[in-house]
């Protein structure tokens, strides 16, 4: 079945039209004067969003830095003013409202997870502020004109994600014909998974099972039941975190081998190192190795990564989807200020819609629905105990091919 995926694949291997910018990642040192140029923002230090907030913590903490040893913005260094959301959305609106009025930042960068962001978008909205965020997953509810998406899922992500996974297991060894989906109510989880089950049902799938649970569930083992009872040929799995893991332990304690199994948004660490784990299929939009290492910062950005992820004990110490989201956040407020020579937020706002940012996980642009431009999400699978791309085609890691169990 022919999507709009096939044309999302375009400025990926060529950026045209707009021009294409991008700026070094390293470089020798500048000098720097004058009053520091504050970002502020705030990330789930604690709280059930921690772990994956972390990642994105660490990003910033390396950006910052090397940012500020090849000349910060401007002639200025550059600050970072954090805070902790505790991962709660009501707390993120009332940081954000401090950030502006009280702590004076000069500009905004999103907090992690989907309503935590709607919070920061609706202070920015009120204040005019620029916010460049970096894993907003429902683009429908992006109304603000001067908000900027850096997880690049394109305006249609319920639809154009599903056809993408779905596309490469019809291409697969075994292509399915029946589709189990089992479902968080996590906000951006359960609007993928509503969309994959109109996507499969489009396609003449037959849906042998349709499950949600409350976020925050950690008992899987009735789910894994009904998913045993049900037999589908393939689990689309609406989980995002631990949630992956934990209903693989609930099958595996019923003595159920489940057949192919997407997970949404997994915890990439545990399902790579535990064995249940292999041949599990997740998506992405950037995974490190070939041909993804060629795109802009992405080698001097992983040596990075790597040893200071390993140094902070993570579990993965690779960079993928969430520390790239994050990557590219940066990436695109040095880019637009550099170019623009302003901190104005209206100029760079209206800067960004027209140019097109080259960014660790390829060409950004925000011209389209909402200032969504590309789908530029991936599929990836757990093979001999790493996680490797596997379709599209021109992306996947070399010599790494589709699997089934």
């Amino acid at each position: 079945m022919k999507t709009n995926r096939r044309q999302a694949l375009k400025p990926l291997l060529a950026a045209a039209g707009a021009p294409l910018l991008s700026m070094p990642f390293a470089g020798a040192a500048n000098a720097q004067s004058g009053t520091p140029i504050r970002v502020g923002g705030t990330l789930a230090l604690t709280g059930p969003l921690s772990a994956t907030a972390m990642i994105h913590k660490l990003t910033g903490e390396i950006y910052v830095e090397q940012l500020n040893k090849r000349g910060g913005l401007l002639g200025r260094p550059v600050e970072w003013v954090l805070k902790d959301d505790q991962s709660k959305p009501d707390l993120a609106r009332t940081l954000y409202e401090q950030l502006v009025t009280v702590d004076k930042v000069d500009l905004l960068i999103g907090p992690y997870a989907t309503a935590n962001i709607l919070s920061a978008m609706g202070v920015a909205q009120r204040y005019s502020k620029i916010l460049v965020h970096h894993t907003f997953g429902i683009p429908s509810l992006a109304k603000y004109d001067m908000q900027f998406p850096t997880w690049a899922t394109g305006p249609t992500p319920e639809t154009s994600g599903p056809n993408m996974v779905l596309d490469a297991l019809a291409a697969g060894p075994k292509p399915p014909k029946t589709i189990a989906i089992v479902t968080s109510k996590f906000p951006s989880v359960h609007f993928m998974s509503v969309g994959a089950r109109d996507v499969a049902k489009k396609r003449g799938m037959q849906e042998v099972l349709w499950l949600e649970w409350e976020f925050g569930n950690r008992d899987f083992g009735a789910i894994a039941s009904r998913l045993k009872a049900a037999r589908p040929d393939f689990i689309w799995g609406g989980v995002i975190a631990l949630e992956g893991m934990l209903l693989l332990d609930a099958m595996k304690k019923i003595d159920y081998a489940p057949p192919t199994m997407f997970h949404f948004l997994p915890s990439p660490g545990p399902m790579i190192k535990s064995p249940d784990g292999n041949l599990g299929l997740a998506m992405t939009i950037f995974e490190q190795h070939e041909p993804m290492m060629k795109n802009a910062g992405a080698v001097e950005f992983a040596k990075i990564f790597n040893e200071r992820a390993a140094k902070a004990s993570l579990p993965d110490t690779s960079v993928d989807t969430q520390a790239a989201a994050s990557f590219s956040a940066w990436q695109i407020f040095e880019t637009a200020v550099t170019a623009t020579k302003s901190l104005d937020d209206k100029t760079l706002a209206a800067w960004l819609k027209k140019n097109t940012v080259n960014t660790i996980q390829g060409p950004i642009r925000f011209d389209g629905v909402n200032n969504y431009g590309d789908d530029l999400t991936k599929l990836k699978q757990v093979q001999n105990g790493e996680w490797a791309v596997v379709w599209p085609k021109p992306f996947a890691k070399p010599g790494a091919t589709l699997k089934t169990p």
